[in-house]
């Protein structure tokens, strides 16, 4: 048990962010609960619904498509961040000169602002006049790839994706590039006399001692691939039709346009509780092959 004047020291440091905590996360959490229970338009009366919003919630199509969209989000940034990361950090380990300049290269996309972000991949994307990317697949002899990108609806959702995954592709690559450089290098060195190849290596000593860094990168890359919004508003706007609408965008839609606030709310308690339960499901996964 800590001494009394131990256990105050931890209180005086403790109790301040946990009273910040509550008040900016919790307060927000429980007044969207409460008002999930109410139609209200923000001007008038609420009315209490009770359940209605949630009932409505399991058969709304337009919800459903966007939560499809959503999880079609989630795997293309995490395909593009945490494999992105994890292949330039091993990269940036294995390299002497210039290295950090690399990193600031990469980590400059993390503090631009995402309405920078979105113009400058609209424009990549754009047709008329001729993007970038559009440009370099002509360029190359690739006509046949090129199209309208944002209005396709093959295609819309991975280029919204895009710029979400490389804008946190530096991010972490930065903390997985910090954890790789804690590995004891004689236990490496000691697997390549045995004649350990580089897989090998990586997969039974580095991954091992990285994998608590790996998993709290993984549970912050999801978490705000799940709560993703402002790239993808401000390059579709959920459009053409529902096929780049994410949730978090419906929920604003429902919120600011349909002035719906109390079903608005009933959607941002499902972001909540699908955060929750994705992170749940990576710690359950990740620590079950730890003991495997």
């Amino acid at each position: 048990m800590l001494p009394y004047r131990s256990r105050l020291s931890v209180a005086v440091f403790l109790v301040p962010p946990l009273a910040l905590y509550a008040v900016a996360v919790l307060l927000p959490i429980g007044q969207s609960l409460f008002l999930s229970l109410f139609s209200w338009d923000g001007i008038t009366d609420s009315q209490f619904v009770g359940l209605d919003n949630y009932r409505h919630l399991l058969t709304d199509g337009v919800f459903w498509r966007a939560f499809a969209n959503s999880l079609g989000y989630l795997v293309i940034c995490l395909v593009l961040q945490l494999g992105g990361a994890l292949a330039i950090a091993c990269l940036l380990t294995s390299i002497r000169r210039w290295r950090e300049v690399f990193k600031v290269l990469y980590l400059l996309p993390a503090v631009i602002s995402t309405v920078a972000i979105a113009f400058l991949f609209a424009r990549i994307y754009s047709v008329e006049p001729e993007g970038l990317l559009n440009g370099v697949l002509g360029a190359v002899g690739l006509d046949a790839l090129q199209r309208p990108w944002l209005s396709d609806v093959s295609t819309v959702l991975a280029a919204v994706s895009a710029p979400e995954g490389w804008r946190f592709v530096g991010l972490y690559t930065i903390i997985v590039y910090a954890a790789l450089l804690a590995v004891p290098r004689d236990l490496q060195e000691a697997a390549a006399l045995d004649g350990a190849n580089a897989w090998q290596i990586f997969w039974r000593i580095r991954f091992p001692y990285i994998r608590p860094v790996w998993i709290t990168t993984t549970i912050m890359a999801t978490t705000y691939a799940l709560r993703g919004f402002d790239i993808p508003y401000l390059l579709t706007g959920g459009g053409p039709g529902q096929s780049s609408e994410l949730v978090t965008t419906y929920m604003y839609k429902t919120a600011f346009t349909s002035t719906n606030y109390g079903y608005a709310s009933t959607i941002s308690v499902f972001i909540v509780v699908e955060c929750l339960v994705a992170v749940g499901l990576i710690l359950l996964v990740l620590r079950r092959e730890k003991t495997a």
